[in-house]
């Protein structure tokens, strides 16, 4: 008989998890699979982390309302793997992902448990909770799954990294964005950064 994991303190913080035990688990706490490691997300984000969210959110559904895009805000499942590799089954899936805020614009990835594949633009805010071992790993899963765009918010030094993906599948940062913020796969989405820090 499989036992029931209502309890992160369960599971063995050194093993390795698929997707398919991952959507078996009942508890509250919210977790992310980095190639099959257990991260605990960090308690709920401060005031200013979702206001940040939150404005962001608003210019992208602003700019993209009335397209066929998708635009999703966290706790929402993104499932990734390597693009050059087919679908896979959730046995066969060890990264689960949970952005901050993430744009879809293929929407045959999207099923009713989330995202199964690398959206188009991934966005994260760093808050204090963070550590570097998680962001270098996902910075490297995100560009071996394809996301086309990552968005890396720093709201402590109030300054927005972009990291786009070029024709060799790596990641090339542009400029630090401090004034605006802009697309390269939406040349006129353009985010006033002084009102979002402000």
């Amino acid at each position: 008989m499989t036992t029931v994991i209502t309890d992160l303190s369960q599971l063995d913080p050194s093993g390795t998890y698929s997707y398919a035990d991952y959507i078996k688990w009942q508890f509250e706490q919210r977790v992310e699979l980095l190639r099959g490691k257990l991260f605990e997300m960090s308690p709920a984000p401060s005031v200013r982390h979702q206001r940040i969210v939150g404005m962001i959110h608003g210019n992208l559904f602003t700019y993209f309302t009335g397209e066929p895009y998708q635009l999703f805000i966290a706790p929402f499942d993104v499932r990734l793997y390597n693009r050059k590799k087919s679908i896979k089954a959730s046995k066969d899936i060890y990264t689960v992902v949970q952005p901050d805020l993430c744009v879809i614009c293929d929407s045959t990835k999207l099923d009713e448990q989330g995202c199964n594949g690398a959206p188009d633009i991934v966005v994260e805010v760093l808050s204090p909770g963070n550590t570097k071992r998680e962001m270098n790993q996902k910075f490297d899963l995100y560009q071996e799954a394809g996301v086309q765009e990552y968005w890396l918010v720093e709201p402590a030094d109030e300054v927005v990294f972009v990291y786009v993906l070029n024709e060799h599948g790596q990641y090339i940062g542009l400029r630090p964005m401090t004034e605006t913020l802009t697309s390269s796969l939406f040349p006129d989405l353009i985010i006033d950064l002084e009102k979002l820090f402000g």
